[in-house]
């Protein structure tokens, strides 16, 4: 689909260092793909809410703690 918008440079030209994209149409198809996959992720992980049962003697801040080292 063709379509005309408007992008500041500076942020094209960030975003095609990032990725290493050579083309302007290859950065925002990679930009629009990686948004949807991070959408769906999203939706996935909602509906995972309240569902997940720990156990009893589970402590995440010593988890976290000891991860750190």
């Amino acid at each position: 689909m063709r379509t005309n918008i408007e992008i500041d440079e500076q942020l094209m030209q960030a975003a095609m260092r990032a990725g290493g994209f050579q083309t302007k149409k290859e950065t925002v198809a990679a930009a629009l793909t990686k948004l949807t996959a991070q959408h769906n992720t999203y939706q996935k992980l909602l509906k995972l809410a309240g569902k997940v049962e720990f156990e009893p003697g589970y402590d995440y801040k010593t988890m976290r703690l000891n991860h750190k080292k």
